[in-house]
């Protein structure tokens, strides 16, 4: 899924080690879709070469505000003009502080101060560095501005050091500069959701789950945080790595059995939207077991189970009407295995929810494809087979509309 079709990325380089993760960024950004155009510092080049990004990028590297290519030689006009947006990684700490004051000496400062498009800066320096309070003005300075900081986290550093200053990895700023663009439709509201399965304990070494993967859940997710939500994810036992982790917009509770998945989702129920994706147990062991359970030659042993809260129906109990509408608005999932849209439909009515949404066929779980289908008090809708953020994004705008 290319995420980044035809946008156009201005890639700037300031002087820094983590200039050495740069070339991956630009592959990155490239297999998004986007074309890159690559403006390096003087500083840079001592870190890597303008041929290693013009042999990645395919365009040439401009070096100089004074580069006589330009038919009108305004590299600073010319090049901001034609982007959709600027992303520097890494930022040093003095290039920060020459855009947060408006300082011009080179030709990415000069086109950063002359760009009509958004810039994205990704810090990288050593942890004293970031933390001295120049540069924690710089960066207050630069959010003032309108300039979205992309990091940087905190982890080992080349000076041997750890601590916060470390530019994110490439995959992370360019799953931010991908979530940047997408359509911001949920500013200003929390999003609550549940993912993956659940576990019920036999005795300390056995226990009964689902095939549930998680990775629905988590699209939504991170389709929730590309629309500017505040998300909660609460997680069963899975394997998935938090979504755009690194953008502070999301909390992840996990939990192990379905009993603990409830207590973490009342606790968080005051939100503005639910989906209740992960495949929770309907039943739980009424009395595990504190010891294995050894075998008795071939008799079977006889496990007693108890009915296991019902998450959904109790967030939306707690619902009240805001505008006219229920809140928090309650999104179920239902994976059924014949009769897709009448069970969806029942269990819509049953649950008292306004939207149902049925996983078509018996191999969602595990893949990164899937086929939805829609139900609420309009209706069907079916959305077409494709990956599942493609899927998450699509739901997300429709569950923005009926908000």
């Amino acid at each position: 899924m290319q995420s980044l079709l035809n946008k156009k990325i201005l890639l700037g380089i300031s002087g820094g080690i983590a200039a050495y993760k740069t070339p991956e960024l630009a592959r990155l950004l490239i297999q998004g879709g986007a074309s890159v155009q690559v403006v390096m510092t003087e500083a840079a080049q001592q870190f890597v070469t303008p041929v290693t990004m013009q042999a990645l990028t395919g365009n040439p590297v401009y070096l100089s505000q004074w580069d006589s290519t330009i038919p009108n030689n305004m590299a600073h006009i010319e090049l901001s003009r034609s982007a959709d947006a600027i992303v520097i990684a890494p930022a040093s700490a003095d290039l920060m502080a020459k855009i947060s004051l408006g300082l011009a000496d080179d030709l990415l400062s000069t086109l950063c101060l002359a760009r009509d498009c958004p810039l994205l800066i990704a810090p990288a320096m050593n942890k004293q560095m970031w933390e001295h309070a120049a540069t924690q003005r710089s960066a207050q300075r630069l959010n003032a501005n309108g300039v979205a900081l992309l990091g940087p986290a905190s982890g080992f550093q080349a000076c041997g050091e750890v601590g916060m200053g470390r530019m994110l990895e490439p995959s992370e700023i360019a799953e931010q500069v991908i979530a940047f663009f997408q359509k911001k439709s949920l500013i200003g509201k929390k999003v609550l959701i549940t993912a993956g399965p659940t576990f019920e304990a036999i005795d300390p070494v056995r226990g009964i789950t689902n095939h549930s993967s998680g990775k629905m859940g988590f699209a939504i997710a991170r389709a929730a945080l590309e629309a500017g939500a505040q998300v909660h994810l609460i997680a069963g036992p899975c394997t998935l790595e938090t979504p755009l982790e690194a953008s502070g917009k999301i909390i992840r509770t996990n939990v192990t059995s379905a009993k603990e998945m409830h207590t973490a989702a009342m606790n968080a129920a005051d939100c503005d939207v639910f989906f209740a994706v992960a495949a929770v147990a309907d039943w739980g062991i009424a009395k595990p077991s504190k010891e294995k359970i050894k075998r008795q030659g071939k008799e079977a042993p006889n496990i007693e189970f108890n009915a296991n809260p019902d998450i959904l129906v109790d967030v939306a109990q707690t619902a009240k009407t805001k505008n006219g509408k229920p809140h928090p608005y309650c999104v179920g999932f239902a994976a059924e295995s014949t009769d897709l849209e009448a069970h969806a439909s029942e269990k819509r009515k049953r649950k008292g929810i306004p939207m149902v949404v049925g996983n078509i066929g018996p191999d969602t779980f595990g893949s990164d494809l899937n086929e939805l289908l829609v139900v609420d008090d309009a209706g069907s809708k079916k959305i077409a087979k494709a990956e599942k953020l493609q899927l998450a994004r699509q739901l997300i705008q429709l569950v923005a509309k009926k908000i």
